[in-house]
C-alpha cells in the first residue's frame, strides 16, 4: 500500500500531458506551415496575391480618370500616357482646323477659296488685234466670288471643227493663273501664218472655248460662247494658242 502511495497516478499523468502537448503544438505547427507552403506554390495562393494587384489597379485606374483628357485614354487600358497623346491629337486637329478658317479666310491660295475658272463663273470676250498680225486676245473676266484657277490654256473651236488647235509650250507659265473676284487671265491665238504658209484656210462664225481641270484635258466645267465679229475670223492649219496668262502683253507675246 505504501508503495502504491509514492507513486500517485496523478503524478505520471501530469508529467507526461505537457510533453505530449508540446509534440502535438510542434506538429500543428509544421503542418500549418507545410499548408502555407503548399499554397503559396500552388494556384491558389496566387489568388490572394491577385486580389492585392487588383487594388493596385483599382487606385491607378481612378488616378488616369482624373488626368484631364484621359476619358478615351482610360478605355484604351494604355494608361494616362495614351490619354495624354489621344488629348494632343485633339487639340492639334483643332488647331489645324481653326488654321485652316484663318488661311480660307486670308490667303487667296487656300484651298477652300479657290475653284477651276470656267464658263458658269467667268465672262470670256476675244477681240482681233493688229499687232502682232493675225492674232486674237481672249480675255477671261472672274465674276464668281471665289479665287478662281485658269488651268493650262484654251481649248479652241471654231464652228464644227474637227481638230483642237495646239498649244505653244513656250508660253507655258511657272504657275497656276489665279484670279481674285473681279480680275483677268489672258491667252493669245495665232490666227493662221502671216507668210501663207498655213493650208485650209476659213471662215469660222461661231467659237466655243474649252476649260481644262487640274490635270491636263480634263473637264473644267461649262465652256463659254463669246461673240465673234459678224464677219467671222479667219484661220487656218497654222491656229495655235498660248497658255493662259496674267497680262494681255505677255498673252500676245508683245
Amino acid at each position: 500500500m505504501s508503495a502504491f502511495r509514492s507513486t500517485p497516478p496523478t503524478s505520471t499523468s501530469r508529467a507526461t500531458l505537457p510533453r505530449a502537448g508540446r509534440r502535438l503544438g510542434g506538429a500543428a505547427a509544421l503542418a500549418l506551415a507545410a499548408l502555407a507552403l503548399t499554397a503559396c506554390q500552388d494556384g491558389k495562393g496566387l489568388q490572394d496575391e491577385g486580389a492585392a494587384t487588383f487594388s493596385d489597379s483599382a487606385v491607378a485606374t481612378p488616378s488616369a480618370t482624373a488626368t484631364p483628357g484621359a476619358g478615351s485614354g482610360s478605355a484604351s487600358g494604355s494608361g494616362s500616357g495614351s490619354a495624354t497623346k489621344t488629348g494632343s491629337a485633339t487639340k492639334s486637329g483643332g488647331a489645324k482646323a481653326t488654321g485652316g478658317d484663318a488661311k480660307g479666310s486670308s490667303d487667296p491660295s487656300a484651298e477652300g477659296d479657290r475653284v477651276t475658272c470656267n464658263g458658269s463663273n467667268t465672262a470670256v470676250t476675244v477681240q482681233a488685234v493688229s499687232r502682232p498680225l493675225n492674232h486674237m486676245l481672249i480675255t477671261v473676266k472672274n465674276t464668281g466670288k471665289k479665287n478662281c484657277d485658269l488651268t493650262y490654256y484654251p481649248v479652241l473651236r471654231f464652228d464644227e471643227m474637227q481638230w483642237a488647235p495646239a498649244a505653244r509650250k513656250d508660253t507655258q507659265p511657272q504657275a497656276v493663273v489665279t484670279l481674285a473676284p473681279g480680275q483677268s487671265g489672258y491667252a493669245g491665238a495665232l490666227l493662221s501664218a502671216a507668210d501663207g504658209s498655213g493650208e485650209g484656210g476659213v471662215t469660222g462664225h461661231r467659237l466655243t472655248i474649252a476649260f481644262q481641270g487640274r490635270t491636263p484635258h480634263s473637264d473644267g466645267g461649262a465652256s463659254a460662247v463669246p461673240s465673234l465679229p459678224a464677219a467671222g475670223v479667219y484661220y487656218d492649219s497654222s491656229l495655235t494658242v498660248t497658255y493662259w496668262q496674267q497680262s494681255a502683253s505677255d498673252a500676245l507675246g508683245s
